[in-house]
């Protein structure tokens, strides 16, 4: 089973007292750039808080404490009962964004 997705929530900086709200379940997690609305990262994973916290942002880890310009980022999550269906809604939203981009040319 799928639940909704969460709201839009800006992705904690290196360095900030800022903390990572996502489910300790298996689900999706959807990363844009917040300026622009480009997609920088999107997965179905076994626990979305644990690989929110681990994804690259830049040259190091969310855990570094490089001082690097990162892109200002967002994230939403959706928790899912298993990784089977988490993977299953994975596929059929990349399957909807090609078929929509296939009719934007």
């Amino acid at each position: 089973m799928i639940s909704t997705w969460s709201e839009w929530k800006r992705y904690p900086r290196p360095g900030r007292a800022e903390n990572i709200e996502a489910p300790i379940s298996p689900g999706l997690y959807e990363v844009r750039i917040a300026g622009t609305g480009a997609l920088h990262s999107f997965e179905a994973v076994d626990n979305v808080a644990v690989a929110l916290a681990q994804l690259q942002v830049g040259s190091k880890s969310w855990f570094s404490r490089r001082a690097a310009k990162l892109p200002d980022l967002e994230y939403r999550t959706c928790a899912t009962s298993s990784r089977a269906d988490a993977k299953a809604a994975a596929e059929r939203m990349i399957g909807r964004r090609e078929t929509y981009m296939g009719g934007a040319v």
